[in-house]
C-alpha cells in the first residue's frame, strides 16, 4: 500500500512538472516579453570579408571565421582613435568633436524657435537625423528649423509641486508650418554657406540629404508644402549656389520621398533614385548628376527596396513573391536581368559580403524561429550557421493561422494571422477580439516567425478569445494604388477592407457575432471609434489609445499628405471626423491617453468626450498622467491590463 502512495505521489508530481511546462502566459510576459525572445547572434562582415559572430555592436566579440570555421582571435577591425570623430546637436546648436576629442561650436543662434542640428518635419520623408557629415569628415551639413510662427500647444506636468505648462511647437493641420534651411559649415574655413534654395513656397520640405562621393555637392529633394511636386536638386557644397534641377516628381495625390541617393560606388556620377511616383510601385531608377529623366532598373510589378550595390550588381529585397514575404534579388544594373537569392519562404533580412560573392541571410517563417545562412551570391547551396529553438515552446501557444481575404474592391489580397483559442471546439461560440492599425506605413501581417504577434493577442486568446489582425489598402508592399487609396478620405478604404475580413470571420459558426470586439492606438484608435459608430451592429466593446478624432488636429507634414486641408477637401473632413458621429456609439468604449502626448495632442480625445456629453452617450475614459503617446515601461502592464480587464467585464 506504501509503495503504491508513493508511486502515486510520484505521478502526480510528474503529471504536474508537465502541466507547468506548457503554461500560459503572464501580463507581464504577455507586455514585456522576457526571456522569450529568440536569440539573435549576431554574424557581420569584418573589413576583410570574413564573417564574425559577436555578442553587441559595441563590443564586436567575435567567435569564429564562418566560412572556415576557426577561431580568429580578438577583432581585427576595432575602432582607432584617429578614426572618432562625431556631429552632434546639444541644446539646439550644432557641434563637433575633432579626432583629438576637442569640441567646437558650430552654430549659435541662442534664440527661441530656431533649432539646428535636429531632425524636421516631425520625422517624415525619411528624415531622422538633422546633421549630414560629408564623406571626406572635412564638411558638416545640417538643418536649421524656424519654428517660431508655429503655434504652441500646452502640454501638463504633474510632477511638479503645483503642476507646469510645457509648451511644444506643433503645427496643425492648414496652420502656419515651420521653415527649413540647410547649412553647410567647412571645418577647414570655419564658415558656414546656406544653400540657395528657392522652388515653391517657404514652407516647403527638404528631405533626403545626400552628399556627392567627392563631398564637393549637395542634392536635396525638394517637396512643396501640398506634397505633389518634388524637385531633386543639385547645390554646390562650397558657396551653396544652386546647380541644376536634374530632374521632378509629381502626384495628383501626393509624392512621398523616402531613401536618400545611392551613388554607384565605381561611378560618381551615377546614382540609384526609389520612388513609387512613376510606375506604380517603388522602384529603383538609375539617374546622372548631368540630369535627365531617370532610368528604371527592374521590370517588376511589386514594391522594391534598395539593400546594397556590389560591382555591376544592385541587391535589392522585393514583395513580387507575396506582400508578405521579404525576398533578396539582385539585377545587372545596365540589363536589369534579375535572380532571386533567397529560396525558403518566409521574410530575409541580408548582409551582402564586401566582395559581393557571399551574402548573410537572417530568415524566419510562420513556424520557423530565425535561421542564419551564409550563402554564396552565385546560388550555389548555402551552409547553415545558426537555427534558433522556438522559445514559446513551454508557453501553450495556440496555432496561429496565417491567410489572406480580398479587400473590398476585388483588386488585392489582404492578409490576416488568426488566433483560435486554447482547446478550440467549433462546435462552441467565441468572442472576438479584432486587433487593428491600418494606417501608412505600416504592415501587421507578414510570413515571419508568429506572423509579427503581439504577445498579448495570444494571452487573449489563452483566457478564451479568437483573436483577428488583418492589413488593409492604406499599408504598405502593394504598390502605390493600394497605399493611395485612402488619399483624401483616411478611415474609408481600411474600414471597408476590415469589414470584408470580419464578414469572413462571421461567416463561421464558431464565431459568438453579439460579442465582437476592437482594440487599436494611435491610428488604430481612430479606426477602432470609427468602427464602433459606423459598425454599431457588429462591435460591442472598443479600446481605443491615444486616438486621431478630427484631421484639423494633426500635423501638417503626415496630415496634409493623407488628407490635404480643409480648404481644399472639406467634404472629407466633415466625413472622416468623429465628432459629429459621437451620438452614433452604442457600444461600450474605453479611450486610453497619454496626457502629455505630442503626437496626438490631448485635443482629439478630450474633444470626442466633450461631444459624447453633449449627446448624453456614456463612454468610459482612462489617462496616463506622465506618458507620451506611447505608454511604455513597467506602466505598460498596467495598460494591457486594463485593455483586458474591460473586455472580460464586457465581451466575454
Amino acid at each position: 500500500m506504501r509503495k503504491l502512495l508513493v508511486l502515486a505521489i510520484i505521478l502526480f508530481s510528474l503529471g504536474v512538472q508537465a502541466q507547468d511546462e506548457r503554461r500560459v502566459l503572464t501580463m507581464e510576459e504577455a507586455v514585456l516579453g522576457r526571456g522569450i525572445g529568440v536569440f539573435n547572434p549576431g554574424y557581420t562582415w569584418d573589413e576583410g570579408g570574413s564573417v564574425y559572430s559577436y555578442y553587441d555592436k559595441e563590443w564586436n566579440v567575435l567567435r569564429t571565421d564562418a566560412r572556415t570555421g576557426r577561431d580568429i582571435g580578438e577583432p581585427t577591425a576595432k575602432l582607432k582613435k584617429s578614426d572618432y570623430f562625431r556631429a552632434f546637436s546639444r541644446e539646439g546648436e550644432v557641434w563637433y568633436m575633432d579626432t583629438d576629442s576637442v569640441e567646437h561650436q558650430i552654430t549659435d543662434f541662442n534664440q527661441k524657435g530656431i533649432v539646428c542640428g535636429e531632425t524636421v518635419s516631425r520625422n517624415e520623408f525619411g528624415i531622422d537625423g538633422g546633421i549630414f557629415v560629408s564623406p571626406d569628415r572635412r564638411k558638416i551639413a545640417f538643418y536649421k528649423k524656424d519654428e517660431s510662427r508655429v503655434t504652441l500647444f500646452p502640454l501638463l506636468d504633474i510632477t511638479t509641486r503645483t503642476g507646469t505648462l510645457k509648451e511644444i511647437r506643433y503645427p496643425m493641420n492648414g496652420m502656419v508650418s515651420e521653415i527649413i534651411t540647410l547649412g553647410v559649415y567647412d571645418i577647414d574655413k570655419g564658415t558656414t554657406v546656406w544653400m540657395d534654395v528657392t522652388d515653391f513656397d517657404q514652407e516647403r520640405y527638404l528631405t533626403n540629404i545626400t552628399w556627392s562621393p567627392a563631398s564637393d555637392r549637395i542634392f536635396i529633394q525638394v517637396l512643396d508644402r501640398a506634397q505633389k511636386n518634388m524637385h531633386l536638386n543639385m547645390y554646390d557644397a562650397a558657396d551653396g549656389k544652386f546647380l541644376s534641377t536634374l530632374f521632378t516628381d509629381h502626384d495628383d495625390r501626393y509624392v512621398e520621398p523616402q531613401h536618400p541617393l545611392t551613388f554607384l560606388p565605381d561611378d560618381p556620377e551615377h546614382f540609384i533614385y526609389q520612388t513609387n511616383v512613376r510606375d506604380g510601385y517603388w522602384n529603383l531608377y538609375l539617374g546622372s548628376v548631368k540630369g535627365g529623366e531617370p532610368k528604371r532598373i527592374i521590370n517588376t510589378d511589386a514594391d522594391l527596396e534598395l539593400l546594397d550595390i556590389k560591382g555591376k550588381y544592385v541587391y535589392y529585397y522585393s514583395f513580387e513573391v507575396s506582400p508578405a514575404e521579404q525576398h533578396l534579388f539582385r539585377a545587372d544594373i545596365k540589363t536589369g536581368k534579375a535572380q532571386r537569392l533567397t529560396k525558403e519562404s518566409g521574410w530575409h533580412n541580408c548582409q551582402i559580403s564586401p566582395d559581393g560573392k557571399y551574402f548573410l541571410d537572417t530568415w524566419s517563417e510562420l513556424n520557423t524561429p530565425r535561421v542564419v545562412n551564409l550563402v554564396q551570391t552565385d546560388g550555389k547551396k548555402p551552409k547553415e550557421l545558426f537555427r534558433a529553438d522556438d522559445p514559446t515552446a513551454a508557453l501553450n501557444y495556440c496555432p496561429i493561422e496565417l491567410g489572406s481575404i480580398k479587400s473590398a474592391d476585388g483588386k488585392y489580397d489582404n492578409h490576416y494571422r488568426l488566433i483560435k483559442p486554447i482547446d478550440f471546439d467549433p462546435a462552441k461560440k467565441y468572442p472576438v477580439i479584432l486587433y487593428v492599425y491600418g494606417g501608412p506605413h505600416s504592415q501587421m501581417v507578414s510570413n515571419t516567425f508568429q506572423a509579427q504577434l503581439r504577445r498579448w493577442e495570444m494571452y487573449m486568446a489563452q483566457h478564451g478569445y479568437v483573436v483577428f489582425v488583418m492589413d488593409n489598402r492604406g499599408t504598405q508592399h502593394h504598390g502605390a494604388d493600394y497605399e493611395k487609396a485612402i488619399h483624401k478620405q483616411c478611415g474609408k478604404a481600411e474600414m471597408a477592407d476590415q469589414m470584408e475580413g470580419m464578414k469572413w470571420l462571421m461567416a463561421n459558426d464558431w464565431v459568438d457575432k453579439d460579442r465582437i470586439g476592437v482594440h487599436g492606438w494611435s491610428y488604430g484608435g481612430f479606426m477602432t471609434i470609427s468602427l464602433m459608430v459606423n459598425y454599431p451592429e457588429v462591435f460591442k466593446v472598443g479600446v481605443a489609445g491615444g486616438p486621431v478624432i478630427d484631421w484639423k488636429w494633426y500635423e501638417v507634414m503626415y496630415g496634409e499628405r493623407y488628407m490635404e486641408t480643409e480648404a481644399t477637401n472639406a467634404e472629407g473632413f466633415e466625413s472622416t471626423s468623429l465628432i459629429p458621429r459621437a451620438k452614433d456609439l452604442k457600444g461600450k468604449l474605453l479611450i486610453c491617453q497619454g496626457a502629455i502626448d505630442n503626437t496626438v495632442v490631448w485635443e482629439h480625445s478630450l474633444s470626442f468626450v466633450e461631444a459624447c456629453i453633449k449627446e448624453g452617450v456614456q463612454l468610459d475614459y482612462f489617462p496616463y498622467p506622465t506618458h507620451e503617446h506611447n505608454v511604455s515601461g513597467r506602466d505598460r502592464i498596467h495598460l494591457m491590463q486594463k485593455v483586458t480587464d474591460y473586455f472580460e467585464d464586457y465581451l466575454k
